[in-house]
């Protein structure tokens, strides 16, 4: 208790000098963000700092449907093969240019070719990129594509100036950008600060004139400190907090349903530390299964409010399939299994963020596997460094989020393709990939259901992977909050969004 005052009193005076006559939103988040550049961008907190950022061609509402952000209206042609896109007439770029068909194709085009981008494998179906007029872009498919809308509200879809584009690897360094905030400061794990874009399309209805993000990871923290009074809002409150926000007269606990997972990535595959047991050995990976107990996890280090699951959808929707539920926990059968695979016991180290709650649902972890012959080392790291290191292949096994997707493949395709842009342990499945290519063809859910099930059935066979459970967003805010919509994706919306004093 006495490190968390501490550390709280350290960030009181960051706030005691406010902008006279301005409102200043003030948001507390779990981790600071490593990439504020859409193209190299791949953890859930730069998502939601984009999100005050830089628009995307298309959004999704509460329902998880597509709605317009900068495309206003959108069409498929006939073979599934083209997609054209309207855009939203008057956007501008926090520089004042404006938002044409030409600058969208110069984002897209760097996003689907550039050296530095993590995106190509989401755009890798889009051929090129036409531009009939200076308000309409026609991305041309080698295949039809079906989660193609669900790409572009994501950060495939986010646009930065033009002027900024040629900077490649250093965009980051200037990312100006099409949202409603425009970045002004930023000191590295401190805060980042932004002013509101007066020329944004939908400036009347953002009603803050600063936003500061502050990244704490120490949930404690956060949550001191909106108490205090020194933050507006926190995200992702631990949900042993949870009972004490909803006892607090001063603040407002919202929650919302969530299509975000945590799950273990294993390396298979890349360099030397996949050559261990765990990495090399399918049965290793099944002892380690089944050594551990998902509903435990969840009563233990949850409250009880998350969801326990082995999957990538989460259970009662229509890519979720009951019948390839996680086996028992059994450690007799893990350390049969791994007396078969030629070991007494097999260590391995487990690199986890940074957070309490994701360093305490590692502590159970480690328990329950000791009784299954395994002995873990946990490695607690910042998020930008668990992703660096996963990225270069360090790591033997990692805790890892997904903020989820309204489109299936968007929930576990970039993980489990062969060219997934998140598989850093480079697990490949030849039919795996080739199920994910059939299901991706066509629309209907009826036929896409089988392909992602028999393609589930071989990758949870393999388990370079392993779910353990979907999140349940909460998010604590003080009384004079307003306006605050949950998203099943876990990412503020700033429209609507009212500060009261």
């Amino acid at each position: 208790m006495r490190r968390t005052l501490h550390l709280a009193a350290l960030l009181l005076p960051l706030f005691a000098t406010p902008v006279l006559g301005q409102t200043t939103l003030r948001i507390g988040i779990g981790a600071d963000p490593n990439m504020l550049d859409p193209a190299q961008s791949s953890s859930f907190v730069e998502r939601v700092v984009f999100a005050a950022m830089c628009d995307k061609l298309v959004d999704i509402g509460p329902d998880l449907q597509f709605r317009p952000e900068l495309a206003t209206a959108w069409e498929w042609a006939p073979d599934g093969r083209a997609l054209t896109l309207t855009l939203r007439e008057g956007a501008r770029f926090q520089d004042g240019t404006p938002i044409d068909a030409a600058a969208v194709k110069a984002n897209l085009d760097r996003y689907r070719t550039a050296r530095e981008s993590r995106r190509r494998t989401e755009l890798q179906q889009v051929t090129s990129v036409e531009t009939p007029d200076a308000r309409t872009v026609r991305l041309v498919l080698s295949a039809p594509f079906a989660p193609l809308l669900s790409v572009l509200a994501d950060r495939a879809g986010m646009m930065l100036s033009p002027a900024v584009l040629p900077l490649a690897e250093r965009v980051w360094e200037n990312p100006i950008c099409s949202g409603p905030f425009r970045l002004t400061r930023r000191v590295a794990q401190d805060r980042i600060e932004m002013e509101k874009f007066a020329g944004h399309w939908n400036a009347a209805n953002i009603h803050a004139d600063r936003l500061v993000f502050l990244p704490i990871p120490d949930n404690n923290v956060r949550l001191l400190n909106l108490r205090a009074g020194q933050l507006d809002l926190i995200e992702r409150v631990a949900p042993v907090d949870l009972p004490s926000v909803e006892r607090d007269q001063r603040l407002r606990l919202v929650a919302g349903d969530s299509i975000a997972y945590q799950t273990i990535s294993i390396n298979v595959g890349h360099g030397p530390l996949a050559a261990g047991p765990l990495g090399s050995d399918a049965r290793v990976r099944e002892a380690f299964e089944r050594s551990i107990d998902r509903a435990i996890i969840n009563q233990v280090a949850l409250e009880g409010r998350f969801t326990a699951n082995n999957q990538a959808e989460p259970p009662g929707t229509a890519y979720h399939f009951p019948e390839l539920a996680a086996p028992p926990r059994d450690p007799a059968a893990a350390r049969a299994l791994l007396r078969a695979a030629g070991h007494e016991r097999v260590a391995f180290t487990l690199k986890v963020p940074n957070q309490p709650t994701e360093a305490q649902v590692a502590e159970i972890i480690q328990s329950m596997a000791a009784e299954g012959g395994f002995d873990i080392r946990i490695e607690l790291m910042e998020a930008g460094a668990l992703v660096a290191a996963t990225q270069r292949g360090d790591y033997e096994a990692s805790v890892n989020i997904w903020s989820g997707r309204p489109d299936p493949d968007g929930n576990i395709a970039p993980w489990v393709a062969s060219n997934g842009f998140l598989n850093r342990g480079k697990y490949v499945n030849a039919e795996v990939d080739a199920l994910f290519a059939a299901a991706r063809a066509v629309t209907e859910t009826a036929r896409r259901q089988p392909l992602y099930r028999q393609a589930a059935a071989l990758w949870m066979a393999d388990r370079p992977y392993l779910m353990l459970y979907h999140y349940r967003w909460f998010w604590a805010m003080r009384r004079g909050v307003e306006g605050f919509v949950p998203s099943p994706d876990g990412i503020i919306r700033f429209a609507g969004l009212r500060v009261g004093r």
